[in-house]
């Protein structure tokens, strides 16, 4: 009972959090409902109303705790399929039985199934929608519709390219205008690492301005939108219409192959989607909760059946969303409700004002999220990871572009198994031994002992996860390969991402038996066989390295310059509780490792709302205990937190620091006591910095990119008197 009572407790207590949350994803929910909608001729409505849904319905019975529904970017293909082959009406009967067909799965425990696809199949199917999206976005974000198929649909691009500066009509110039500075938003948006700015997503800002231009024409030029009209947002129906006119629903194809292919497709989809955003979101939430896959997979399920009978799309776990519910505070499924709570007003308050958009603007916001999918940095890493992933990648994205998604992932499981077969020179390998149960786990003393033999690959991982899964986080887990002849690049990334959960949880995960196995690439994800040794090429340093090398000669520090990708020193930070982190490199340490400056690369997000950023931070060993706290610079940003529930701590006669300085932490009578006369004054006399403590280390850093040599001299100097201050 007391358990309940703290559970109550707290959702109360992070209920303003969970509400900012859900306001600031709410704002790219609306433009990216919308666009998904239409990108797949749908009404527009379709796609909020697919958010609306999915919010509520998985916010209340869902099993996953940060993550947000909504429609999702990858089914965009196939509901333009759909649509297209059936009409909307039966369209809307697909999905609802797509739902239904999902929340099957759920009751069936079958959430294991995304595991039996290969990693880098998977990706290639996942790049064939980004391309499929771009392609047929593209023409419509730059004024230009045309009619084909989606391999013409990316050829065309460059006659589309040319024939914008030939336009005669001025309404499609000024629609191909919107489309492209909404495109330049999108792609440099993120690079602008400013809170202010950031606080109102890139696609909101693209409707903000939008919308801001109809009025400026209208009311200061007192001209009509020079936006071509057939390129404007039509049919957003008012808020009283879409709960009174429930759109038509038709099950007359129910009998037909073109109906049930598409309804596999969406669930097939639907299903990938969601449990890859699932687990890469489970990485991202500080409180290290595991998700209930099949708990969700029913919540989606249902939720989708009630979409289809609103009028509304296919309802999915979507990563880039969720991604932004975590970096904004989110911490269970309320922000999810309250991320919907805010696009039924929007909707109710300014339906008539959506009309105002130009289609090319949503589009281009489309174009992008494609890009993202297909990146050429995406097939970069694919290669690095081995050759045989990037056969495996392409095949999978040329047959799902030119032939269809179920036959496009068919194909990646087949290419996948062949190349394996090919690798080991061995049938029989696989033949003899799918079925053998491969592998077994016991215990020894606390730790968690489990052999695999014979070979691990996508086909037969499904045991070894069962087995690991069974197994606390907290706990020690020794996995053993020894015995085990191949282990494949899926089974590799899933043992990494089980290595960083149970570091962040307080357990161990350790990997042996691999020391006698080889790969054709140094990648740590590369599948394992017996090869010759690779050859190490070494590299030489940058200018920048060597700069630093030669201030660590001058400051009498040890300089490495290698990536070192041990950095659990910084798990316990509150800054890295939301972020991966990759490495961390250029170290400059003290003799005795008590200062330790670093250049370092993390990410936030997950998957197509991955950012990559790289800075330089100083880390501190006091070698006591003091309170755990975070120290910023006072703005306005920080004014708004304190809404949110994010309590500034004043220090007792020190009104200037207080206006200065924005101070938090759990314990505030431990920190007021901390914070001295003297560290106090330090603070108000020296530079701004992000300073934080984890109770017994400091970390310390500047603006969120890489110092330079002066910056980080300055850097350095900061944190050594502050240690001298701090003992």
């Amino acid at each position: 009972m007391s358990q309940k009572k703290n559970n109550i407790k707290t959702f109360f207590q992070t209920l303003p959090k969970n509400i900012f949350s859900g306001f600031v994803v709410s704002l790219i929910a609306l433009p990216l409902g919308l666009g998904l909608a239409m990108a797949s001729e749908a009404p527009p409505i379709a796609g909020v109303i697919a958010a609306v849904v999915g919010g509520v319905l998985v916010s209340i019975l869902g099993g996953s705790n940060v993550t947000i529904a909504g429609p999702g970017n990858g089914l965009v293909g196939v509901l333009l399929a759909v649509i297209g082959t059936l009409g909307i009406e039966s369209a809307y009967a697909a999905i609802i039985c797509s739902g239904a067909l999902l929340l099957i799965l759920g009751f069936l425990r079958l959430g294991k199934l995304a595991d039996f696809f290969p990693s880098s199949a998977i990706q290639g199917m996942l790049a064939a929608i980004g391309l499929i999206i771009l392609g047929k976005q593209f023409h419509i974000m730059m004024g230009n519709r045309i009619t084909t198929d989606n391999i013409s649909y990316l050829l065309e691009i460059p006659n589309t390219i040319i024939s914008a500066f030939s336009y005669n009509n001025q309404g499609l110039t000024f629609a191909m205008l919107a489309g492209v500075i909404s495109l330049i938003i999108m792609l440099f948006y993120s690079k602008i690492r400013n809170k202010y700015l950031q606080l109102i997503p890139a696609p909101m800002w693209i409707v903000l301005l939008s919308i801001g231009f109809s009025y400026y024409f209208e009311l200061v030029l007192k001209q009509p939108n020079p936006i071509a009209a057939d390129y404007m947002i039509s049919g957003i129906p008012a808020f009283d219409q879409i709960i009174s006119e429930l759109p038509t629903v038709s099950f007359s194809k129910i009998g037909s192959l073109s109906f049930w292919l598409g309804v596999v497709s969406l669930t097939l989809i639907a299903s990938i989607e969601s449990l890859l955003s699932i687990k890469a979101v489970d990485k991202l939430d500080p409180e290290k909760r595991r998700s209930n896959v099949n708990r969700d997979l029913k919540a989606l399920g249902l939720a989708t059946v009630g979409s289809g009978f609103l009028g509304g799309l296919n309802v999915v776990t979507v990563i880039a969303r969720s991604s932004v519910n975590v970096n904004n505070g989110g911490t269970n499924r309320s922000s999810n409700f309250f991320h919907a709570t805010f696009l039924i007003i929007f909707i109710a308050l300014f339906s008539t004002q959506l009309t105002r958009i130009p289609l090319p603007a949503l589009m281009a916001i489309l174009v992008y999220t494609g890009y993202k999918l297909a990146s050429p940095e995406n097939i970069k890493k694919i290669f690095r990871i081995g050759k045989e992933q990037l056969i495996i990648f392409f095949v999978t994205l040329l047959v799902t572009l030119t032939i269809g998604l179920i036959q496009g992932i068919l194909s990646g499981v087949i290419i996948t198994f062949v190349l394996h077969i090919i690798i080991n020179k061995s049938f029989s390998l696989f033949a003899r031994n799918l079925m053998k149960p491969n592998v077994l786990m016991f215990q020894e003393d606390r730790n968690y002992y489990v052999s695999v033999k014979h070979f691990c690959s996508f086909l037969n991982f499904y045991k070894l996860k069962s087995k690991i899964d069974a197994v606390p986080e907290t706990e020690d887990v020794i996995v053993d390969f020894s015995l085990c002849k191949f282990v494949d690049h899926t089974v590799m990334e899933n043992l990494n991402n089980y290595q960083e959960l149970f570091t962040k949880r307080g357990g161990h995960f350790e990997v042996l038996g691999l020391d006698l196995h080889d790969t054709d690439s140094k990648h740590p994800f590369a599948l394992r066989r017996l090869l010759p040794v690779p050859n190490v090429i070494k590299n030489s340093l940058t200018r920048r390295q060597t700069t630093i090398e030669e201030l660590a000669k001058d400051y009498q520090l040890n300089y490495v310059q290698k990536k070192e990708r041990e950095t659990h020193f910084l798990d316990s930070f509150l800054f890295f509780r939301t972020k991966k982190i990759n490495y961390i490199y250029n170290q400059l340490a003290t003799e005795n490792e008590t200062i330790n400056a670093f250049d370092i690369e993390f990410s936030e997000g997950e998957f197509i709302a991955k950012e990559v950023i790289r800075s330089t931070m100083l880390h501190i060993k006091l070698h006591k205990s003091i309170p755990e706290f975070t120290l910023d610079r006072e703005g306005f940003l920080e004014k708004v937190y304190a809404f949110a529930g994010f309590k500034d701590i004043p220090i007792k006669n020190h009104t200037d620091f207080s206006k200065r300085f924005y101070l938090l932490g759990e314990d505030t009578n431990a920190i007021q006591e901390f914070f001295t006369d003297e560290i106090t004054h330090f603070f108000e006399s020296n530079p701004y910095y992000h300073v934080e403590s984890n109770g017994h280390d400091l970390l310390i850093f500047g603006r969120e990119r890489l110092a330079s040599i002066k910056e980080i001299k300055a850097l350095y100097d900061f944190g050594k008197r502050l240690q001298q201050v701090v003992s």
